[in-house]
């Protein structure tokens, strides 16, 4: 396995800049998801790293050597794309060993990889058939392994999985997450998808318009967002924001609520215009609760539901865990986790470092 280094990486495209002076250090074994909306450039990113885009300025190292010229197939890489991209007249066998035999390595060596490959994504049964023969996941199985047989430093994986439904999504999320534990090779997975972004990394990196937003442990990304951007991009329902301000005892004000954030939380706030974010899970619905708001849908996810409540104009969500019924226009009482809660600075958008 091997380690990728990208220094002060800028592309440009079309005579658009898509990435702008990008600094990222991937470290040998780590499983690290760029995860972004669509046409924020991570798979211009990946890309980049691959070879298939050339870089306008700065350095692309894997393994500690300088690939920022070098072709495709002197990277050490190997590539699983959006799309499956098998040759459909040959067998799942041929497909998996195609690039090692145009390579003339050996017949012997060739059978013993596409074994072992097989073996890991559960293919041997699958080996004589052909790709009109395979259900969407097994195709995507099928080019998960041809790339695995070159023994790559490095893998790469530009959203292997957003052609598939929701049930198979989630079984291949599963199986490439126990096959990096096998494996402990270096891989760089691009996605928009939060839940395998969550799911599957070690390091997620944040991207938005070609920057870097925030790279970190889900948890923390998740948990500790650097800024508004990555508070709202990161959960499902997305972080409730409130406009308001602090005053010099630790308490949020806003035009619905007001919260004890606790003795010198957020105090270089205090004057400035402000915004409290707080994840669903972290409100409570009690009957004790401070806060008062009352029901205005009910969203039941299986084994939790979603409660939207009004305060006002404003709308807030919450995770209810347990089986209580609500109903529309059912007046509620609630409690906000004060502890939890994340406090941004409305104009730089940024989350002020002691909250």
């Amino acid at each position: 396995m091997s380690n990728v280094r990208l220094r002060d990486l800028c592309i440009t495209l079309g005579g658009n800049e898509i990435i702008k002076d990008l600094d990222l250090a991937i470290d040998e074994g780590e499983f690290l998801v760029l995860l972004g909306p669509s046409g924020c450039g991570k798979s211009t990113l990946l890309h980049s790293i691959a070879g298939l885009i050339d870089v306008s300025a700065g350095t692309v190292e894997i393994g500690g050597v300088d690939m920022t010229h070098a072709d495709p197939s002197e990277r050490g890489i190997g590539m699983v794309f959006q799309s499956y991209a098998l040759y459909p007249t040959m067998t799942v066998e041929k497909n998996m060993s195609f690039g090692l035999r145009i390579a003339g390595m050996p017949k012997a060596e060739i059978a013993r990889r596409v074994a072992r490959a097989a073996d890991m994504l559960h293919l041997e049964p699958l080996l004589s058939r052909k790709p009109a023969q395979l259900s969407g996941g097994q195709r995507q199985r099928v080019a998960i392994g041809r790339a695995l047989v070159r023994e790559a430093g490095v893998f790469l994986f530009d959203e292997p999985l957003s052609n598939l439904d929701a049930k198979l999504r989630a079984e291949l999320r599963r199986e490439l997450k126990l096959l990096h534990q096998s494996l402990r090779s270096t891989m760089v997975y691009v996605t928009h998808d939060q839940v395998e972004a969550m799911t599957l990394a070690t390091r997620i990196v944040v991207m938005r318009a070609g920057k870097v937003q925030q790279i970190g442990a889900p948890a923390e990304v998740y948990l500790r967002p650097e800024n508004l951007f990555v508070a709202g991009f990161l959960g499902s329902p997305s972080m409730n924001f409130v406009d308001g301000s602090v005053d010099g005892a630790g308490f949020f004000f806003s035009d619905v609520l007001s919260l004890e954030l606790g003795a010198g939380r957020a105090g270089h706030g205090v004057g400035h215009a402000l915004v409290l974010g707080v994840r669903p899970e972290h409100i409570c619905l009690a009957d004790d609760g401070p806060l008062t708001g009352k029901v205005v849908l009910v969203e039941p996810m299986g084994n939790h539901q979603v409660v939207w409540i009004a305060m006002g104009e404003r709308k807030l969500s919450a995770i209810v865990n347990d089986a209580r019924s609500f109903e529309v226009n059912q007046p509620v009482r609630f409690a906000i986790d004060a502890a939890r809660a994340c406090i941004f600075d409305k104009d730089t958008e940024q989350r002020l470092a002691d909250s």
